[in-house]
């Protein structure tokens, strides 16, 4: 279980610092009804990554995803497939990077947050999570490095859940700071605000690029061994 969670801890310290969900819960946090709608947006967050980690614990065993306690070929096959993935994302990310940090845009969807009812917020939240072209290929791939470890059942779930928590610390800092930050809190969320606001296209780019080359290494190395 301590080599699993080693494998995933980078993958799930890369979803944690996605800066625009961290954006996002920011925003919500500055409606009328910032607790409640950042409270729902941070479970429908983990929901989210937990039933996309899930589906690929449930897909392992009767895929054979492990071979006498070796991940199997389809496992490097996926894992190479979304290095790949990876890797030219980050890479098209940082040539749209922005010369000028100040120039950033962020998207537009952002803006209407406000106007979002607290299901709609929960939804985000959930979509973000699962649905994210950013944040999904981490999932999985987390999730795959689980299921083919050939962990008995409870330690999986184990380990999938320290994944997901870690995963979601990105967006329980600014509610933590919200929650109990007192008059400080609305400083020092705008100043996180502008911070990933400015970076985000940057940090996305070399996270992405650096465990896509990780995951074309561990695919490959299942494929050759």
């Amino acid at each position: 279980m301590g080599h699993v969670l080693g494998d995933v801890l980078g993958f799930a310290a890369a979803v944690a610092v996605s800066p625009l969900p961290i954006i996002a819960i920011i925003l919500i946090l500055a409606t009328p009804r910032g607790r409640l709608n950042g409270v729902l947006f941070a479970v429908g967050w983990i929901l989210g990554l937990s039933a996309l980690g899930a589906v690929m614990l449930a897909i392992a065993p009767p895929a054979g995803a492990s071979d006498h306690n070796h991940p199997a070929t389809w496992v490097g096959a996926l894992k190479l497939a979304l290095g790949v993935f990876l890797v030219l994302f980050g890479s098209r990310q940082w040539r749209r990077r922005p010369k000028d940090p100040s120039q950033a845009q962020l998207p537009k969807w952002l803006g209407t947050i406000d106007r979002l009812t607290p299901v709609k917020i929960f939804a985000l939240g959930l979509a973000l999570a699962a649905l994210n072209a950013k944040n999904a290929p981490l999932t999985i791939a987390a999730g795959a490095s689980i299921g083919s470890a050939g962990l008995p059942v409870g330690q999986q779930i184990a380990s999938l859940a320290i994944f997901v928590l870690i995963a979601t610390l990105g967006l329980l800092a600014p509610l933590a700071v919200f929650l109990f930050g007192g008059e400080r809190a609305k400083t020092t969320l705008g100043n996180w605000r502008k911070w990933a606001a400015q970076h985000h296209v940057a940090v996305m780019a070399v996270l992405f690029f650096v465990l896509g080359l990780k995951l074309l290494g561990d695919g490959i190395s299942i494929l050759t061994s």
